[in-house]
C-alpha cells in the first residue's frame, strides 16, 4: 500500500507516462533496422516481450492510479462547500463556462454605430439590451467564485491522502 495525495498521485501518473512513452520512442528507435543486401552488422537492442511487459505493467499502475484518483475525487467531501471534489470540478467547469459568457456581455458597448453595406443616408445604431455595469459585477463574483473554489480544492489536493494498492 502507498500513501498519496491527490497531487502527489498526479505527479506518479505523468512520471509513469513519461517512463512509457521513453520505452515507446526507444522501441520505435529499435524494433527494425536496415542493412545493405551483404552488409553484416548486429542488430539494435529490442526485446520485444519484455518491453510489452513493461509497457503493460505502465498502463497497469497507470489505471490503477487514475481509478484510486477518481475515487478520491467522488468520495471527497471539501470543507465548507458540502461537496466532493468531483462535483467541485464540475461546477468549475461550469463556472469558467459562466464567466466566458459574462466576459462577452461585460465587454458590450452600451451603444455603438453599425455599417451597413448598402448606401444609405440612414444612420443606425445597436444598443445594449442590459446593463452592462451589472455584466461586469457578475463577471467578477463568478471569477471570485472560481478562485475559492481552486483554492478549496488545491488545499485538499495537497493535503488530504488515501492509499493505493500498488
Amino acid at each position: 500500500m502507498k500513501t498519496l495525495t491527490s497531487a502527489s498521485a498526479g505527479k506518479l501518473i505523468r512520471q509513469l507516462e513519461d517512463e512509457k512513452e521513453h520505452l515507446l520512442s526507444h522501441e520505435l528507435d529499435t524494433y527494425t533496422y536496415v542493412l545493405a543486401k551483404d552488409e553484416k552488422a548486429e542488430p539494435p537492442a529490442y526485446a520485444y516481450a519484455e518491453t510489452r511487459a513493461k509497457i503493460d505493467a505502465i498502463d497497469a499502475k497507470v489505471r490503477t492510479l487514475r481509478h484510486a484518483l477518481h475515487r478520491f475525487n467522488m468520495e471527497t467531501v471539501l470543507p465548507e462547500s458540502n461537496m466532493t471534489i468531483d462535483e467541485a470540478l464540475i461546477l468549475m467547469a461550469q463556472l469558467n463556462n459562466k464567466r466566458n459568457r459574462l466576459d462577452l456581455l461585460r465587454s458590450t458597448l452600451p451603444m455603438v454605430r453599425e455599417h451597413t453595406r448598402y448606401s444609405s443616408n440612414l444612420i443606425e445604431y445597436r444598443y445594449a439590451n442590459f446593463d452592462v455595469t451589472a455584466a461586469q459585477a457578475d463577471y467578477d463574483a463568478v471569477t471570485e467564485a472560481i478562485n475559492d473554489l481552486q483554492l478549496k480544492i488545491d488545499l485538499c489536493n495537497q493535503t488530504v491522502t488515501f492509499e493505493v494498492d500498488l
